[in-house]
């Protein structure tokens, strides 16, 4: 959609079916974890695939502050020219908008890399908690201040003695950023550390992200349960040279629920079942709710294995929290009532996110009983046509649009917050829409 982002509004004529293919962008957990990881390394890394998007540019824009060189090559491909280590650049301001993806990681690993450094972002970030990581790298000798309220950003962070002593601890229960971030920081203190996770640790196919990708720089990182992390005493991390993004699964989420809930078959092409993401579990989720699937290395394609409405679903979502807002849409569709459980980590998203869907859900008609960490939605006989809210949210902009697969007409302000992650989304979503 061309000049999306100044576009105020969308309206999304009914879809009469979705059926057809679409390419993935790159995903953007593997995105920036990769860009982090390359300029930490020794050695030039090529990034094939890459996502190009606000938080992908965001992370990009820090790097290069910090005194590392990424060279683009077109949208997908970027040239890293690692810096072995500590980042050159001792002193800067940082703006990280809205990417937790960057402030968090990075948080962590400016902590050790013994320089006065400035991180902040939008409005929304400085409401998104970080004290969980503070606090474990103030344990390891970190200096570093709250600029505002207190266990929010902006942060200051300072030059400090780093007293790994074998041992680190962090929450889990918040978000797994927090642990991501000490993982990929520890390797440059050249010690073995032993990482113990207080609580329940959230969202775990993420931190397999991070320890795959970690694994793909030369640091293997020991796991036990989910509890206890073994970090070697690498000495860094070492370029693969060439190194591939796969296409984002949460992404890929909207359109293989088109794919159910509008007859199919849509498929999706860069993520399948070689896939290291959490979120191609977002198919078994599917197929509870009735759909056909067929897997391959690479592509998932999903349609419906009966025509009329979809079975109702009462599920735990701690290990796919993203793709759950998906599923929260699908409930639309369903012949009884949904509960999605587990899911309290969508508070200190980009919004809040039960509160957020719950009131959107509403205007469409669905009766939803909000819980501290849960949802509970009743589907309406017929859909509302509506008003979608967005709140400056990606995903609240992406999975609502499915709702014109009710036959109902629906309006999605501010379009252009899908630029987050996925600027082309709806010119995607269009290509398989039959009305």
């Amino acid at each position: 959609m061309a000049g999306q982002e100044a576009v105020k509004h969308l309206d999304l004529a009914p879809i009469r079916r979705a059926r057809g293919t679409v390419k993935l962008p790159g995903s953007k957990s593997i995105s920036n974890r990769i860009l982090l990881l390359a300029a930490l390394a020794k050695g030039e890394t090529t990034v094939h695939d890459i996502l190009d998007s606000d938080d992908t540019r965001v992370m990009l824009r820090a790097l290069r502050k910090l005194g590392v060189t990424c060279t683009e090559e077109g949208k997908r491909k970027v040239r890293v020219h690692g810096v072995g280590g500590a980042f050159p650049v001792k002193q800067t301001e940082l703006d990280l908008g809205n990417a937790g993806t960057a402030f968090r990681p990075l948080t962590a690993v400016l902590a050790l890399c013994g320089g006065d450094y400035r991180l902040s972002g939008v409005p929304r970030m400085l409401e998104r908690p970080i004290a969980d990581l503070v606090d474990a790298l103030r344990r390891m000798g970190a200096s570093i201040d709250y600029l505002g309220e207190k266990g929010y950003p902006p942060l200051a962070i300072h030059p400090a003695a780093i007293r790994v002593g074998g041992k680190v601890s962090v929450r889990g229960d918040v978000s797994s950023q927090f642990l991501t971030g000490l993982l990929i920081a520890l390797p440059l203190t050249g010690e073995k550390t032993v990482v113990s996770v207080d609580g329940e640790l959230i969202s775990k196919p993420y931190v397999e992200i991070t320890l795959n990708t970690m694994g793909r720089f030369g640091v293997e990182v020991g796991r036990r349960d989910w509890t206890t992390f073994a970090v070697p005493a690498a000495k860094g991390y070492a370029s693969p040279g060439e190194i591939h993004v796969e296409g984002d699964a949460s992404s890929a989420s909207y359109f293989l629920a088109a794919g159910v809930i509008g007859g199919g078959p849509v498929r999706v092409e860069g993520v399948g079942r070689a896939s290291i993401q959490g979120d191609v579990r977002f198919t078994e989720v599917l197929e509870r709710m009735g759909a056909k699937i067929a897997m391959s290395d690479n592509s998932i394609e999903s349609s419906a294995s009966r025509p009329g409405k979809l079975k109702a679903i009462d599920a735990d979502f701690n290990h796919i929290p993203d793709a759950a807002m998906t599923a929260a849409v699908a409930a639309l569709f369903a012949d009884g009532t949904s509960t999605l459980r587990n899911i309290g980590s969508w508070r200190v998203k980009e919004t809040d996110r039960i509160a957020a869907m719950a009131t959107e859900l509403r205007k469409l008609g669905a009766e939803v009983e909000e819980g501290q960490d849960s949802l509970r939605i009743t589907p309406p006989s017929r859909l509302k046509a509506a008003t979608i809210d967005t709140y400056d949210d990606h995903r609240m902009a992406m999975c609502f649009s499915l709702a014109a697969l009710g036959g109902i007409e629906v309006r999605i302000n501010d379009p252009g917050c899908v630029a987050k992650t996925f600027p082309e989304y709806f010119d995607a979503l269009a290509s398989i829409s039959e009305r």
